[in-house]
Protein backbone atom coordinates (compact mmCIF):
# COMPACT_ATOMS: atom_id res chain seq x y z
CA UNK A 1 0.00 0.00 0.00
CA UNK A 2 0.90 3.77 -0.55
CA UNK A 3 1.76 5.45 2.75
CA UNK A 4 0.65 8.62 2.74
CA UNK A 5 0.95 9.55 6.53
CA UNK A 6 2.93 12.35 7.88
CA UNK A 7 4.71 13.12 10.70
CA UNK A 8 2.75 15.79 13.13
CA UNK A 9 4.95 18.26 12.12
CA UNK A 10 4.65 17.96 8.52
CA UNK A 11 0.70 19.09 9.50
CA UNK A 12 1.22 22.72 10.15
CA UNK A 13 3.03 25.60 8.19
CA UNK A 14 3.93 29.29 9.66
CA UNK A 15 2.02 32.39 8.99
CA UNK A 16 4.02 36.12 8.86
CA UNK A 17 3.93 36.08 12.54
CA UNK A 18 4.55 32.80 13.57
CA UNK A 19 1.13 31.16 14.30
CA UNK A 20 0.81 27.36 13.30
CA UNK A 21 -2.30 26.42 10.89
CA UNK A 22 -3.40 23.07 9.16
CA UNK A 23 -2.78 22.30 5.80
CA UNK A 24 -5.55 21.77 3.71
CA UNK A 25 -6.32 18.53 1.87
CA UNK A 26 -6.00 17.55 -1.11
CA UNK A 27 -9.50 15.97 -1.36
CA UNK A 28 -10.80 19.28 -0.43
CA UNK A 29 -12.44 21.09 -3.13
CA UNK A 30 -9.70 24.30 -4.69
CA UNK A 31 -10.01 27.41 -3.74
CA UNK A 32 -7.05 29.43 -5.50
CA UNK A 33 -6.36 28.95 -9.29
CA UNK A 34 -2.57 27.56 -9.21
CA UNK A 35 -0.25 26.28 -6.65
CA UNK A 36 2.86 26.19 -7.29
CA UNK A 37 4.71 23.48 -5.64
CA UNK A 38 8.53 23.66 -4.95
CA UNK A 39 10.63 20.83 -3.76
CA UNK A 40 13.95 22.14 -2.15
CA UNK A 41 16.46 19.89 -0.95
CA UNK A 42 19.51 22.22 0.66
CA UNK A 43 19.07 25.12 -1.68
CA UNK A 44 19.45 28.34 0.35
CA UNK A 45 21.47 29.21 -2.02
CA UNK A 46 19.84 28.71 -5.48
CA UNK A 47 15.99 28.94 -4.09
CA UNK A 48 16.19 33.02 -3.89
CA UNK A 49 16.72 33.15 -7.41
CA UNK A 50 13.97 31.26 -8.75
CA UNK A 51 11.51 32.20 -5.89
CA UNK A 52 12.72 35.92 -6.80
CA UNK A 53 11.57 35.29 -10.69
CA UNK A 54 8.40 33.51 -9.49
CA UNK A 55 6.75 35.54 -7.38
CA UNK A 56 7.65 38.51 -10.20
CA UNK A 57 5.68 36.82 -12.52
CA UNK A 58 2.71 35.97 -9.95
CA UNK A 59 2.44 38.93 -8.35
CA UNK A 60 2.21 40.72 -12.06
CA UNK A 61 -0.42 38.33 -13.12
CA UNK A 62 -2.47 39.22 -10.57
CA UNK A 63 -2.22 42.87 -10.74
CA UNK A 64 -3.10 42.54 -14.48
CA UNK A 65 -6.16 39.85 -13.48
CA UNK A 66 -7.26 40.36 -10.08
CA UNK A 67 -9.10 37.47 -10.52
CA UNK A 68 -6.23 35.13 -10.69
CA UNK A 69 -5.24 33.84 -7.34
CA UNK A 70 -2.44 31.56 -6.40
CA UNK A 71 -0.09 30.02 -3.55
CA UNK A 72 3.45 28.81 -3.58
CA UNK A 73 4.45 25.67 -0.92
CA UNK A 74 7.83 25.06 -0.66
CA UNK A 75 8.58 21.85 0.50
CA UNK A 76 11.88 21.42 2.68
CA UNK A 77 13.08 18.11 2.13
CA UNK A 78 14.95 17.71 5.14
CA UNK A 79 16.99 19.94 4.44
CA UNK A 80 20.76 20.61 6.56
CA UNK A 81 20.94 24.02 5.43
CA UNK A 82 18.55 27.14 5.94
CA UNK A 83 16.29 26.19 2.84
CA UNK A 84 13.41 26.39 5.47
CA UNK A 85 14.57 29.99 7.01
CA UNK A 86 14.88 30.89 3.32
CA UNK A 87 11.87 30.11 2.40
CA UNK A 88 9.46 31.37 5.49
CA UNK A 89 11.29 34.86 3.95
CA UNK A 90 8.87 35.24 1.45
CA UNK A 91 5.84 34.02 3.71
CA UNK A 92 6.86 37.19 5.79
CA UNK A 93 6.91 39.08 2.71
CA UNK A 94 4.13 38.27 0.84
CA UNK A 95 1.94 36.37 3.57
CA UNK A 96 1.15 32.64 4.15
CA UNK A 97 -1.87 32.96 1.92
CA UNK A 98 0.81 33.32 -0.64
CA UNK A 99 3.66 31.49 0.45
CA UNK A 100 3.72 28.23 2.76
CA UNK A 101 6.21 26.12 4.06
CA UNK A 102 6.26 22.62 4.52
CA UNK A 103 9.23 21.36 6.43
CA UNK A 104 9.78 17.78 6.08
CA UNK A 105 11.03 15.93 9.25
CA UNK A 106 13.51 13.51 7.04
CA UNK A 107 14.73 13.29 3.86
CA UNK A 108 11.90 11.11 1.29
CA UNK A 109 13.39 11.87 -1.94
CA UNK A 110 11.81 14.80 -4.55
CA UNK A 111 9.52 12.46 -5.94
CA UNK A 112 8.15 12.17 -1.59
CA UNK A 113 8.82 15.68 -1.26
CA UNK A 114 6.66 17.03 -4.58
CA UNK A 115 3.39 14.18 -3.23
CA UNK A 116 3.38 15.93 0.29
CA UNK A 117 3.43 19.61 -1.01
CA UNK A 118 1.03 18.76 -3.77
CA UNK A 119 -1.23 16.40 -0.82
CA UNK A 120 -1.42 20.13 0.94
CA UNK A 121 -2.09 22.31 -1.82
CA UNK A 122 -5.52 24.46 -2.87
CA UNK A 123 -5.25 24.81 -6.87
CA UNK A 124 -7.25 24.15 -9.54
CA UNK A 125 -3.97 23.38 -11.02
CA UNK A 126 -1.30 22.16 -9.79
CA UNK A 127 2.92 23.54 -11.08
CA UNK A 128 5.59 21.06 -9.75
CA UNK A 129 8.53 23.23 -10.56
CA UNK A 130 12.18 22.85 -9.00
CA UNK A 131 13.41 25.25 -7.14
CA UNK A 132 16.86 25.75 -9.38
CA UNK A 133 14.82 27.75 -11.83
CA UNK A 134 16.19 25.83 -14.10
CA UNK A 135 12.83 26.12 -16.77
CA UNK A 136 12.26 30.11 -17.38
CA UNK A 137 9.17 30.53 -14.74
CA UNK A 138 6.75 32.53 -17.51
CA UNK A 139 6.70 29.38 -19.44
CA UNK A 140 4.02 27.85 -16.97
CA UNK A 141 2.02 29.65 -19.79
CA UNK A 142 3.70 27.38 -22.05
CA UNK A 143 2.13 24.09 -20.08
CA UNK A 144 -1.08 26.21 -19.39
CA UNK A 145 -1.93 26.29 -22.76
CA UNK A 146 -0.66 22.55 -23.22
CA UNK A 147 -3.27 21.64 -20.76
CA UNK A 148 -6.24 23.43 -22.21
CA UNK A 149 -5.55 21.89 -25.42
CA UNK A 150 -6.50 18.41 -24.22
CA UNK A 151 -10.15 17.95 -24.63
CA UNK A 152 -11.76 16.22 -24.10
CA UNK A 153 -10.25 15.60 -19.79
CA UNK A 154 -12.29 13.00 -18.25
CA UNK A 155 -13.22 13.84 -15.09
CA UNK A 156 -11.25 16.75 -15.64
CA UNK A 157 -8.25 15.07 -15.34
CA UNK A 158 -4.88 16.09 -17.74
CA UNK A 159 -1.52 16.51 -17.29
CA UNK A 160 0.90 18.79 -18.99
CA UNK A 161 4.65 18.39 -19.10
CA UNK A 162 7.14 20.95 -20.03
CA UNK A 163 10.19 19.24 -22.08
CA UNK A 164 13.41 19.91 -23.06
CA UNK A 165 13.63 16.91 -25.90
CA UNK A 166 13.76 19.91 -28.14
CA UNK A 167 17.44 20.56 -26.58
CA UNK A 168 18.80 17.22 -26.82
CA UNK A 169 20.74 17.83 -30.18
CA UNK A 170 22.40 20.52 -28.40
CA UNK A 171 23.46 18.90 -25.05
CA UNK A 172 24.73 15.85 -26.89
CA UNK A 173 27.77 17.99 -28.21
CA UNK A 174 28.77 19.09 -25.00
CA UNK A 175 28.27 15.70 -23.07
CA UNK A 176 30.99 13.16 -22.90
CA UNK A 177 30.15 9.47 -24.35
CA UNK A 178 29.82 8.43 -21.47
CA UNK A 179 26.91 10.30 -20.43
CA UNK A 180 25.22 10.45 -23.65
CA UNK A 181 24.96 6.67 -23.62
CA UNK A 182 23.55 6.96 -20.10
CA UNK A 183 21.22 9.13 -21.28
CA UNK A 184 19.70 7.54 -24.37
CA UNK A 185 19.92 3.58 -21.82
CA UNK A 186 18.03 5.72 -19.50
CA UNK A 187 15.57 6.65 -22.46
CA UNK A 188 15.49 3.43 -23.73
CA UNK A 189 14.34 2.12 -20.65
CA UNK A 190 11.52 4.32 -19.79
CA UNK A 191 10.46 3.90 -22.93
CA UNK A 192 10.46 -0.31 -22.62
CA UNK A 193 9.36 -0.41 -19.42
CA UNK A 194 7.13 2.31 -18.28
CA UNK A 195 5.82 5.23 -20.62
CA UNK A 196 5.27 5.51 -24.03
CA UNK A 197 5.32 8.28 -26.13
CA UNK A 198 6.37 11.14 -23.81
CA UNK A 199 10.00 12.36 -24.69
CA UNK A 200 11.02 13.98 -21.90
CA UNK A 201 9.48 12.36 -18.54
CA UNK A 202 12.59 13.71 -16.28
CA UNK A 203 11.51 17.87 -17.00
CA UNK A 204 10.93 18.97 -13.26
CA UNK A 205 8.10 21.58 -15.05
CA UNK A 206 4.66 19.62 -15.03
CA UNK A 207 1.51 21.16 -14.77
CA UNK A 208 -1.59 19.25 -13.43
CA UNK A 209 -5.77 19.22 -12.79
CA UNK A 210 -6.16 18.49 -9.64
CA UNK A 211 -8.21 15.90 -10.32
CA UNK A 212 -5.37 14.21 -12.18
CA UNK A 213 -2.35 14.84 -9.19
CA UNK A 214 -5.02 13.33 -6.63
CA UNK A 215 -5.86 10.49 -8.61
CA UNK A 216 -1.62 9.78 -9.84
CA UNK A 217 -0.05 11.36 -6.46
CA UNK A 218 -2.18 9.17 -4.17
CA UNK A 219 -1.52 5.92 -6.04
CA UNK A 220 2.61 6.83 -6.26
CA UNK A 221 5.45 4.31 -4.93
CA UNK A 222 8.77 5.53 -6.03
CA UNK A 223 9.81 8.64 -4.11
CA UNK A 224 13.36 9.33 -5.44
CA UNK A 225 14.59 9.96 -8.77
CA UNK A 226 12.35 8.36 -11.33
CA UNK A 227 8.69 9.16 -9.41
CA UNK A 228 7.85 10.89 -12.67
CA UNK A 229 8.23 8.03 -14.72
CA UNK A 230 6.00 5.73 -12.19
CA UNK A 231 4.00 9.13 -12.41
CA UNK A 232 3.22 9.47 -16.07
CA UNK A 233 3.03 5.07 -15.90
CA UNK A 234 -0.09 5.79 -13.66
CA UNK A 235 -1.89 8.44 -15.92
CA UNK A 236 -1.50 6.49 -18.96
CA UNK A 237 -3.40 2.80 -17.12
CA UNK A 238 -5.78 5.44 -16.38
CA UNK A 239 -6.02 7.25 -19.31
CA UNK A 240 -5.43 10.35 -18.21
CA UNK A 241 -4.69 12.58 -21.51
CA UNK A 242 -0.95 14.23 -21.35
CA UNK A 243 0.77 16.96 -23.35
CA UNK A 244 4.51 17.54 -23.96
CA UNK A 245 5.25 21.25 -24.34
CA UNK A 246 8.88 22.52 -25.26
CA UNK A 247 10.23 24.68 -22.74
CA UNK A 248 12.73 26.82 -21.96
CA UNK A 249 15.79 25.20 -20.28
CA UNK A 250 19.50 25.96 -18.53
CA UNK A 251 21.97 23.90 -17.13
CA UNK A 252 22.34 25.48 -12.90
CA UNK A 253 25.30 24.61 -11.14
CA UNK A 254 24.65 22.63 -8.15
CA UNK A 255 22.62 19.39 -9.55
CA UNK A 256 21.79 17.21 -6.75
CA UNK A 257 21.72 14.35 -9.66
CA UNK A 258 25.24 12.07 -9.67
CA UNK A 259 25.60 11.25 -12.63
CA UNK A 260 26.47 7.78 -12.80
CA UNK A 261 24.81 6.34 -9.19
CA UNK A 262 21.68 8.52 -9.74
CA UNK A 263 21.23 6.89 -13.49
CA UNK A 264 22.09 3.57 -11.93
CA UNK A 265 19.30 4.09 -9.51
CA UNK A 266 17.00 5.21 -11.75
CA UNK A 267 17.12 2.02 -14.11
CA UNK A 268 16.65 -0.30 -11.16
CA UNK A 269 14.04 1.78 -10.05
CA UNK A 270 12.37 1.55 -13.65
CA UNK A 271 12.56 -2.48 -14.14
CA UNK A 272 11.16 -2.35 -10.44
CA UNK A 273 8.05 -0.27 -11.07
CA UNK A 274 7.22 -2.51 -14.44
CA UNK A 275 7.85 -5.80 -12.54
CA UNK A 276 5.87 -4.95 -8.88
CA UNK A 277 2.70 -4.06 -10.99
CA UNK A 278 3.34 -7.02 -13.28
CA UNK A 279 2.96 -9.41 -10.53
CA UNK A 280 0.64 -7.36 -8.66
CA UNK A 281 2.65 -6.51 -5.57
CA UNK A 282 1.60 -2.69 -6.89
CA UNK A 283 -1.93 -2.06 -7.56
CA UNK A 284 -3.44 1.02 -8.80
CA UNK A 285 -6.70 1.20 -6.76
CA UNK A 286 -9.76 3.18 -9.12
CA UNK A 287 -11.34 4.70 -5.86
CA UNK A 288 -8.63 5.70 -3.83
CA UNK A 289 -10.19 7.58 -0.60
CA UNK A 290 -7.61 8.12 2.22
CA UNK A 291 -7.44 10.58 4.66
CA UNK A 292 -3.98 11.96 4.03
CA UNK A 293 -3.69 13.75 7.71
Amino acid sequence: MVDLTRHEKEKHFLTATGEKRLFPSLHDPHSRELSVVVPAYNEELRLPVMMDEAMEYLENRQKQNPSFTYEVIVVDDGSKDKTTEVALRYTRKYSADKVRVLTLVKNRGKGGAVRMGTLSSRGKVILMADADGATKFSDIEKVEGGLNDLNPKPENMAISCGSRAHLEKDSVAQRSLFRTFLMYGFHFLVWFFCVKGIKDTQCGFKLFTREAALKTFSSLHVERWAFDVELLYIAQCFKIPIAEVAVNWTEIEGSKLVPFWSWLQMGRDLVFIRLRYITGAWKLLVNRKKNIH
